[in-house]
């Protein structure tokens, strides 16, 4: 029988946080994606571990994309895995709002990302500034998103159009990847993310894994 540092799925508790670790590096990390799990820090050292109840999802063909973000993306450049370090930097500035990105989880994503499992999207306006971006893990065909940031004054709809060119990557080749976001907000509702129960979750996440990988930079 295949043991897990996460147990079985059918006995976790009945709550988004089914446990807690002082322990994480880069196996863990890896491991709980490909279980339904993912980290974020708490406070003093002990990171969280949460599967939740509803999963946010962003359906392939469910993006809804707004006249406003057509034409920034038309303002924009966007590349995939040419600065992450500067991305999750980007995403962990201690001046946004609820930030929980510390000094850990650059760690150990930054080594994942070297290793060819997380990746990022960067957005670049016309003076080649970056203004927007978002990173995540990929396995198979999962995406698992974690974070995304805009540049307040110069990137208006940037990470969305971050957003856009991850879904073109992820479904170019029509193959029902999944793009997981954690959880719902009225943000990313309004963008076209659905929830869907644990179970669900877990069985799309299970054909998601055996799917190839779509075409990440080498």
């Amino acid at each position: 029988m295949e043991l897990s540092a996460f147990g079985d799925a059918e006995v976790w508790p009945r709550q988004d946080l089914i446990g807690v670790s002082s322990q994480l590096d880069e196996a863990l990390v890896l491991e709980a994606y490909v279980r339904g799990v993912f980290p974020m820090p708490l406070e003093d050292g002990v990171v969280g571990w949460f599967a939740p109840m509803e999963r946010g999802v962003l359906p392939l063909t469910g993006l809804r994309v707004t006249r406003s973000m057509r034409q920034s993306a038309k303002r924009y450049r966007t590349t995939v895995d040419a600065d992450f370090d500067a991305v999750i930097h980007r995403c962990a500035d201690p001046a946004r709002d609820f930030g929980w990105i510390d000094d850990r989880i650059i760690e150990v994503y930054t080594s994942l990302h070297r290793a060819g499992v997380a990746h990022s999207v960067e957005v670049w306006d016309a003076e080649e500034r970056m203004v927007g971006g978002l990173y995540g893990i990929g396995v198979g065909g999962l995406f698992a998103g974690e974070s995304m940031f805009h540049d307040t004054e110069h990137g208006r709809d940037a990470s969305k159009v971050a957003l856009m060119s991850l879904v073109g990557l992820l479904s170019a080749d029509g193959r029902p990847r999944l793009l997981d976001v954690q959880w719902r907000t009225p943000h990313l509702d309004s963008l076209g993310v659905v929830g869907v129960d644990r179970r669900t979750y877990q069985r799309w996440l299970a054909r998601a894994l055996e799917l190839p990988a779509p075409d990440w930079p080498s």
